[in-house]
């Protein structure tokens, strides 16, 4: 199983997430949670990245990339773990639909 370090959380390819980021609109500055499966790390040391990915409103498909050493993330939950999981970048999940696209 694929696993990476996202701050002090251990992850693996497939978890379901909740990525709680912080957001500032002008003055204002607010924590926005972003919530889906982890398909994808990317790079190494201060280049690695993590993208998630949910099902948005009217069943569009959501990705969000972040670096995993972001000022702006403030933490990332674990939702669910993944079972069984054996490939590194979970892609095949765009071409899926409904509760497929959603279960890893």
């Amino acid at each position: 199983m694929i696993s990476g370090k996202i701050g002090e959380t251990e992850v693996h390819i497939g978890d379901s997430l909740r990525v709680h980021t912080k957001v500032v609109e002008g003055e204002k500055t607010r924590i926005q949670v972003f919530e889906g499966i982890l398909i994808r790390f990317r790079g190494r040391g201060e280049n690695a990245t993590f993208t998630v990915r949910k099902i948005g409103a009217l069943g569009i498909g959501v990705e969000r990339t972040w670096p995993t050493n972001a000022r702006t993330l403030v933490k990332v939950e674990i939702k669910k773990k993944a079972s069984g999981i054996r490939r590194s970048k979970l892609y095949y999940l765009r071409n899926l639909t409904g509760k497929e696209a959603i279960r890893a």
